[in-house]
């Protein structure tokens, strides 16, 4: 089994295909112990990305294109994922 800092890799990795303008990755394994999924092994993440490519989508459409990047890796090694995708705007250009 992958550990999670490599997970985390493998996160990037799928979604720099989305030439993101921010993506930031947190696992938050460590906050879910005990529960069902954290026993097989399988990850936590929090995912912020932003990218030009989520213009004129609704959330729902941003999310799906997000799990199409992932979409085999769910429910393992990522058991759960926070997702926060948003278009490029004045709030959150960095």
């Amino acid at each position: 089994m992958p550990e999670n800092s490599e997970r985390i890799e493998i996160i990037r990795a799928r979604l720099t295909a989305l030439n993101p303008i921010i993506l930031e990755i947190q696992d938050e394994s460590h906050l879910h112990a005990g529960h069902e999924g954290a026993k097989g092994g399988a990850g936590h993440f929090r995912v912020h990305i932003v990218a030009s490519r989520f213009a004129g989508l609704t959330p729902v459409a941003r999310h799906r294109l997000v799990y199409h990047h992932l979409q085999d890796l769910l429910p393992y090694p990522i058991h759960a994922l926070a997702l926060d995708a948003q278009a490029p705007s004045p709030d959150n250009a960095k």
